[in-house]
């Protein structure tokens, strides 16, 4: 999967944004923008997935468990590149790759695939990145064959969870609210 694109309209002018699946042969670029000072390196992505005793596993061992399953080829999300660097990051895989992510899910459906954090490098912050992410996250999905897409953003004003995305940015796009995921986290769906 690889995405070009040219910005967007009001945001800052990317010059040429491209936008690829993390893999084997991809994931030096998702390692390097984790590695990136005030990147999520303490988490590594591994919040949402199924990791035993997550609560007391280091960050070596996060990464590790990240790595395997990129190695094992399971999707794990999409990075974006700017002027030859890695710049962002968005989780967006098959939902039954992550642990569970709300309590009225169904783990009976087939093709949800979730969204689940968005990582951009401190320098691109506020240029509508997170958005081109999310655009291009969508058409992964359903490229890979996603029937439904799930998301669990939040307001802009929630004091946590803001890495999930802010709820106005998915409804721009058609998602529509089924529920909610504790208190501040919108589950929000996306049909094709």
């Amino acid at each position: 999967m690889s995405k070009r694109s040219s910005g967007s309209p009001g945001k800052a002018d990317w010059g040429e944004l491209l936008i690829t699946e993390v893999t084997r042969s991809t994931r030096a670029d998702f390692e390097n923008l984790f590695e990136q000072a005030g990147a999520p390196k303490y988490c590594w992505c591994m919040a949402w997935r199924n990791l035993d005793n997550r609560e007391h596993v280091g960050n070596d061992e996060r990464k590790r468990a990240m790595m395997a399953l990129i190695t094992a080829g399971t999707p794990v999300g999409i990075v974006a590149h700017a002027e030859g660097k890695t710049v962002g990051w968005c989780s967006i895989a098959p939902r039954e790759t992550y642990r569970r992510l709300s309590q009225e899910q169904d783990d009976s459906e087939a093709g949800v695939w979730s969204i689940v954090c968005f990582y951009v490098s401190r320098a691109s912050r506020g240029s509508g990145l997170a958005s081109a992410l999310l655009d291009a996250a969508i058409d992964h999905a359903f490229a890979k064959g996603a029937r439904t897409i799930e998301a669990y953003p939040v307001d802009q004003a929630s004091p946590s969870y803001r890495f999930m995305g802010f709820r106005n940015m998915f409804v721009a796009r058609g998602f529509h609210e089924i529920g909610m995921a504790g208190s501040r986290r919108h589950v929000m769906r996306l049909e094709r």
